[in-house]
């Protein structure tokens, strides 16, 4: 059935967050910040990974790089044009809103726990490629696979920095729903230059999440995201 993916991934990002906060009680402040750093670190690495995968290529038994430029210009004007439509401004109201209708308006750190978590499992290649699977061939596993560690990733988050982690399954399943049914109609027409591109970028944006997990200072990923559809565009 079309679809099952992003609810099964809906509900481990649940189960997840609700499982990280039976456990807060027992994680101390010291503890919730260094997870929340461990937890960043990861999201980098995996991101990282992830550009190596389609940044890198081996020719005449060297490495050399491609998609340099389709990438630069994917991620400056996406992100000219976020800033222009304020996207994270959005998002972060919807966080404000969130906030007052599960009567948390006591507890600081909900949207950013909010943003950096829906920011951390909505973006990236197997959200997209994954509900792109699902779409065409009815063929979840991504999105399985996806939702095992978005329930890790959401349990930490959760634990440490609060329940605002839980309700980044909104997005989740509004994005990975949309593009699942997307994918129906148009999925077949999608070549797999795009497809790589997206996970090139997507890739990009999760690298800046896990730096927004483990510093001060915020890079507004969320302003990013037309760079996504800009480099699947990109002949």
């Amino acid at each position: 059935m079309p679809g099952l993916g992003t609810i099964l991934n809906t509900a481990l990002i649940i189960v997840g967050g609700i499982l990280g906060i039976l456990l807060k009680k027992w994680v101390k402040e010291s503890m919730g910040t260094a997870l929340t750093n461990v937890c960043g670190v990861t999201v980098i690495f995996v991101a990282i990974g992830g550009v190596m995968e389609k940044m890198l290529v081996m020719e005449d038994n060297a490495f050399s790089t491609q998609g340099s430029m389709m990438m630069i210009v994917s991620i400056a004007i996406g992100t000219v044009i976020g800033e222009l439509i304020d996207i994270d401004g959005k998002v972060e109201k919807f966080g404000a809103w969130l906030k007052v209708k599960s009567k948390s308006e006591g507890d600081n750190q909900f949207i950013s726990a909010f943003v950096d978590a829906s920011c951390t499992v909505c973006i990236g290649a197997m959200a997209i490629v994954g509900s792109i699977m699902d779409g065409i061939y009815h063929d979840y596993s991504i999105l399985l696979a996806k939702g095992i560690l978005d329930f890790i990733i959401v349990c930490i988050m959760a634990a440490s920095r609060g329940k605002g982690a839980i309700f980044s399954a909104i997005p989740v399943f509004l994005l990975q729903g949309v593009v699942t049914v997307a994918a129906m109609f148009a999925g077949p027409f999608m070549s797999d230059t795009a497809l790589n591109h997206l996970s090139y970028v997507g890739s990009v944006m999760i690298f800046c999440v896990g730096l927004n997990l483990i510093r001060d200072k915020k890079i507004r990923v969320a302003n990013m995201l037309p760079g996504l559809i800009i480099c699947a565009l990109w002949p």
